[in-house]
């Protein structure tokens, strides 16, 4: 399947595993690009020191292309930026800040550049600071989003008019069947994110695995738009957030409740009640945890069937 996204990159599949915070550890990412997508390490929970035995790890089991994430606004940037130069990773996608403060210190040394927007704005910046390709990220996604909760649906054809860049679609990707509508949308690839939480490889506890297998319609929402837009799975913690909402409390309040490795506590040690639970809506239509490169398998298969019933719709019409 070769298109701009396999040809930057150097993989089989226009699909890339996103990289979760507690989720997204070496195993995942080995296990999706074997399977011919794009693993990514996901940096946003880890200390440098992790991020390097990571990274190690990887590249002692696979030599197939991967990546790593960096939430731009993590505490200690710097040493994570030399850490993946030291080692030198093939891609980088940057998110959660200005893609201008790194772009250039990676693409010197060699590294792809991704940025994830939620919006044509930000898009645009990322295009202006040199970046190679964007991800766009709609409402649906779990984890932290943009505040206009604009759809995958509506985002992908905006930003695809906005920007000449490879495009991948992110939000609501749980099959191949939206794998095959955002590529119609005007994506070039995919990113997945909450199908692979529920993955055998994914680092998340087997606790917060099961809810998400478990949860049904309705069991997510977007909250804490005063800090920092994220989607949780309705628990302890969020009534807390609820009651605190329901007596106006202030963004300092929030943040009180919030407190500290919160999302640690959720998905990482699996406390189904005070711990935050980020998940996107696509958790509903997720029934069961698998092997990583079964699941990449079943989106290439059911994105091939949808292509073949496209085909016969065209034809007939």
């Amino acid at each position: 399947m070769k298109n701009p996204i396999t040809e930057l990159f150097g993989i089989s599949y226009p699909l890339i595993q996103a990289g979760m915070i507690w989720c997204s550890g070496w195993k995942l990412a080995r296990a999706v690009s074997e399977a011919g997508g794009l693993g990514i390490i996901g940096a946003g929970s880890m200390y440098p020191e992790v991020l390097d035995e990571h990274i190690r790890k990887f590249k002692a089991a696979s030599d197939k292309p991967f990546a790593v994430n960096v939430p731009l606004l993590y505490p200690d940037i710097d040493q994570l930026m030399e850490i993946i130069a030291k080692h030198e990773v093939p891609i980088v996608f940057t998110s959660a800040g200005n893609p201008k403060t790194w772009t250039s210190f990676l693409k010197e040394r060699g590294i792809t550049v991704v940025h994830v927007v939620s919006n044509v704005k930000f898009a645009k910046k990322a295009e202006a600071a040199g970046v190679d390709a964007i991800v766009a990220e709609g409402f649906e996604a779990g984890g932290h989003n943009g505040r206009e909760e604009t759809t995958t649906l509506c985002l992908i054809p905006i930003v695809r008019e906005a920007v000449d860049l490879p495009l991948i679609a992110a939000g609501g990707i749980g099959s191949g069947k939206a794998m095959h509508a955002a590529i119609a949308l005007g994506a070039d690839a995919v990113q997945v994110g909450s199908r692979f939480v529920t993955s055998e490889e994914s680092s998340a506890h087997l606790a917060f695995k099961k809810t998400v297998v478990d949860a049904e319609e309705g069991a997510t929402i977007l909250t804490l738009k005063e800090l920092a837009p994220v989607r949780l799975i309705k628990n302890g913690f969020f009534k807390d957030l609820q009651e605190a909402y329901a007596r106006c409390a202030s963004p300092d309040e929030l943040r009180e409740i919030l407190g500290r490795a919160r999302a640690k506590r959720g998905m990482f040690e699996g406390d189904l009640e005070q711990g935050e639970l980020e998940i996107g809506q696509v958790s509903a239509g997720i029934h069961e945890i698998l092997p990583a490169k079964e699941i990449v398998n079943e989106f290439i298969q059911d994105f091939k069937h949808c292509q073949e019933r496209m085909a016969k719709i065209s034809a007939s019409l």
